[in-house]
């Protein structure tokens, strides 16, 4: 039987899941030499290549990235051999990138958890400039927010999200209180991106002549929801990132007529990703606590 160097196998690993060198023997705690010497040695023993030029940079050759699955695979099956799959045996480093929204009004506000059941993960959380964004090679998860469309990606729904008018309830003493949805014509509307989300709602509840291509339109929705609660505007928000604030009463429905978003929050990697241990525990992690929340 001919087994390659349990190290150098590891440097596959690691490099077709990361797709860099560098990456790869920052999670060896390599040096990046060492790691292409293993690389080459592997090519070596076995007789076929494993990476081509790409560029300025390699790749892995489409035989390469078969065998690289077939390690990641067997590496997985001696992992939980040896009885890894404990909390304290997953480690290695982890990149995730959230919608900014999501990352700093619900995932920054439970992430300690994770970190605290998985301690030896080296976490990093990196916001796209797109919701829909999942083109950063770096990154090993996405939560992205969209329409579930991303070819050649595995592709998996967290959950939907259903819109409502929220504001602070200093600004609805300020206009007067709110008896029925035109009565929010008489305060500033907070827009994130366009009118859309707007303008279906008050089709949805009826209102004549809205206007609600009106009020101000934000980049982001960190900005919509701090306008909202400082009584700046009504913000067209949902529950699950903004429940925080509204169990501190920045934040009420004052309807409970809501509207179901055409795109929702999905999680979203590579392929040759999907099966590393600190990603399956993150999402395993994740899955379960938006659970927990949304139940709360």
């Amino acid at each position: 039987m001919r087994i390659p160097s349990t190290q150098a196998l590891r440097s596959l690993e690691s490099f077709a899941r990361h797709g860099s060198v560098w990456r790869a023997a920052e999670e060896l705690h390599l040096t990046r030499s060492a790691v292409s010497h293993q690389l080459r040695l592997l090519e070596r023993d076995l007789g076929f290549e494993l990476l081509q030029r790409d560029g300025k940079g390699v790749a892995l050759t489409p035989r390469g990235r078969k065998y690289a699955n077939d390690v990641r695979k067997a590496l997985i099956v001696i992992d939980d051999a040896g009885g890894r799959q404990s909390p304290a045996g997953v480690g290695g480093s982890l990149c995730v990138s959230s919608t900014a929204g999501f990352a700093s009004l619900w995932l920054c506000t439970h992430i300690a958890e994770f970190q605290e059941k998985y301690p030896d993960v080296a976490l990093r959380i990196v916001t796209p400039r797109k919701l829909d964004d999942v083109t950063d090679s770096t990154v090993d998860i996405f939560i992205a927010f969209g329409d579930g469309n991303w070819p050649n990606r595995a592709v998996e729904l967290l959950c939907e999200v259903e819109f409502t008018p929220l504001c602070s309830p200093v600004l609805l003493n300020k206009i007067g209180g709110i008896a029925e949805p035109r009565d929010l014509l008489r305060a500033p509307l907070l827009h994130l991106g366009d009118f859309e989300d707007w303008t279906r709602w008050m089709a949805l509840a009826n209102v004549e002549n809205p206007d609600s291509e009106r009020g101000i339109i934000f980049s982001d929705m960190n900005l919509v929801y701090s306008a909202a609660i400082t009584a700046q505007g009504v913000a067209m928000g949902d529950e699950l990132t903004c429940r925080k604030a509204m169990k501190a009463g920045q934040l009420i429905r004052p309807f409970d007529l809501g509207i179901k978003s055409p795109k929702s929050y999905f999680l979203v990697t590579d392929f040759a990703k999907i099966e590393h241990p600190a990603q399956l525990a993150f999402t395993e992690w994740l899955k379960s606590r938006l659970s927990q929340t949304r139940n709360a």
